[in-house]
């Protein structure tokens, strides 16, 4: 395997005002990786420093072989929050997507019928094929997420970076997505992902970076969920329990009944597996 993502003592922010500093961090091809911290923490931050969108101060990072910043893109895909988009822009479904191939089109300034035919195998793909000539604004929120997925994955990328992808949707729309993230990894694809959401969804990936201003701690969730770091990483305590495999954490005692039983449902599994 060789480093899709190699960022070495990277300190970054905005107007000259650090929001991380001393990152350290290296991704392998084929991994499936999730940045867990609060808001404000910096998650967000590091995707977009990782696309070149964030001023660098100090350090070095290297995304698919190639220095960010540079002459020269490398091959990612990214997902951004829901809440950054201007929902009121006259936009179709398909044409979202298509924008994924603008700058790989060719001269002419129409999409490809390469670039039509993989649109429609995309939105077939996640099933929104049906949605294709509507106006995004009036999709629900999973099918908008799959609608941003299809535009990052239209451009083949070896590095898909995703923004919080399953946040505000409901528990069946967030599995959905898991899956097909699973699915898009088992096929090569590497995976990176911000969350809030620990038992949700971390605790059930293969590895997870706290970040809180700076990476707390790396590693899988069994290892790296316990009190300390949550702490460090979130500012208060937390129960951490592992059972039968699996690690839950809880902001309170009495929460964790609650959580046994969610782990304990039909269909509930580790993502990686």
């Amino acid at each position: 395997m060789s480093a899709v993502i190699d960022l070495r003592d990277v300190t970054c922010g905005y107007s000259g005002r650090p929001v991380l500093q001393g990152v350290n961090l290296t991704v392998e091809e084929g991994e499936f990786v999730g940045l867990l911290g609060p808001s404000g923490s910096g998650k967000t931050t590091l995707l977009r420093t990782l696309l070149g969108a964030v001023p660098i101060y100090r350090g070095s990072a290297v995304v698919d072989g190639f220095e960010v910043g540079g002459k020269r893109r490398p091959s990612v895909g990214y997902v951004p929050q829901l809440e950054t988009i201007d929902w009121n822009f006259p936009v179709t479904v398909e044409e979202v997507v298509l924008l994924g191939r603008a700058m790989h089109s060719g001269p002419w300034p129409w999409p490809r019928k390469a670039d039509r035919e993989e649109m429609l195998r995309l939105l077939d793909l996640l099933g929104i094929a049906q949605y294709r000539h509507q106006h995004i604004r009036g999709l629900s929120g999973g099918q908008q997420r799959r609608v941003f997925l299809a535009r990052a994955l239209i451009r083949n990328p070896r590095l898909l970076l995703l923004d919080e992808p399953t946040s505000d949707v409901d528990i069946k729309t967030r599995d959905d997505i898991l899956h097909l993230l699973v699915d898009l990894n088992r096929q090569g694809v590497t995976l990176v992902l911000s969350t809030h959401e620990l038992n949700a969804v971390a605790a059930h990936l293969p590895r997870v970076v706290c970040i809180n201003g700076g990476v707390v701690a790396d590693g899988p969730p069994a290892t790296t969920f316990t009190s300390e770091v949550l702490r460090r990483t979130y500012g208060g305590d937390m129960v951490v329990v592992h059972q039968d495999g699996m690690t839950l954490v809880a902001d309170r005692p009495h929460a964790m009944d609650e959580l046994r039983t969610t782990a304990a449902a039909p269909g509930h599994e580790r993502a990686h597996r």
